[in-house]
């Protein structure tokens, strides 16, 4: 049985491997050739393992496996396949994945971003609204959402919540160590960058939040999950 954990990038992916491994000792892999993350924290950190077979054959196994990814819902993914959707604020999502990506050189961070505003396509990672409707809509009880404030926040029950509905038969550890986020950014300070809910508030420019705003796909997405809507031109929710 396949389990997918996915959202689009900054959106609590890793963190999630990473409790649900302490938790569980369940590693995850990824529907990439190559996992960057595990290669950048370690895959002891990450939790991850290689993929043991094809997708198919992996769907058809009596075993459970969790399969990252941040592609949009595609024909790789049967209808009945369960997954957990990790969900952000598409503001905060889109602003950490442009610091990431210019960390080489913060003076790109607005190119990024507009870029990644702006992004299009069917396949792939496509926009954050895009991405976000391909995996909630129309909604199934086997494909959970799961709230980025709230991973962060209560990491245990969130995760536990989540593994309860989707694979009962799975048992937590009730000694289980967690990492705080204290501990990982000692791991990666520029990876594990702020975990803070509305960092949009004081790092996305207003120009590129009105951006944001007018493309229809992140207006619907924002307002499916209740995370605000656009006021005005000068005022931000």
């Amino acid at each position: 049985m396949i389990v997918w954990v996915c959202s689009f990038p900054r959106s609590g992916n890793t963190f999630f491997r990473i409790v649900l491994n302490r938790l569980y000792g369940v590693r995850t892999s990824v529907v990439y050739d190559v996992d960057g993350v595990a290669e950048r924290l370690g895959s002891d950190l990450v939790g991850f393992t290689e993929r043991p077979a094809a997708i198919e054959a992996m769907r058809d196994s009596m075993e459970v496996h969790f399969v990252k990814t941040h592609r949009q819902r595609d024909d790789q993914v049967d209808e009945a396949d369960k997954a957990v959707c990790l969900v952000r604020d598409g503001r905060d999502a889109l602003v950490s994945w442009a610091r990431l990506a210019s960390e080489a050189d913060a003076a790109r961070f607005e190119s990024e971003l507009r870029a990644m505003i702006l992004r299009r396509g069917e396949f792939g990672t496509g926009s954050w609204g895009r991405n976000v409707l391909s995996w909630l809509l129309p909604s199934a009880p086997h494909r959970v959402v799961l709230r980025y404030e709230a991973l962060a926040q209560k990491p245990r029950a969130a995760v536990e919540r989540v593994i309860h509905t989707l694979t009962p038969q799975l048992r937590p550890d009730a000694g289980a160590q967690i990492p705080s986020f204290t501990e990982l950014q000692q791991a990666d300070d520029r990876f594990f960058r702020r975990g803070l809910n509305s960092t949009h508030r004081d790092e996305l420019p207003d120009e590129l939040h009105q951006l944001f705003w007018a493309q229809p796909d992140n207006v619907t997405a924002m307002q499916l999950l209740g995370y605000g809507t656009r006021v005005d031109g000068s005022q931000r929710t």
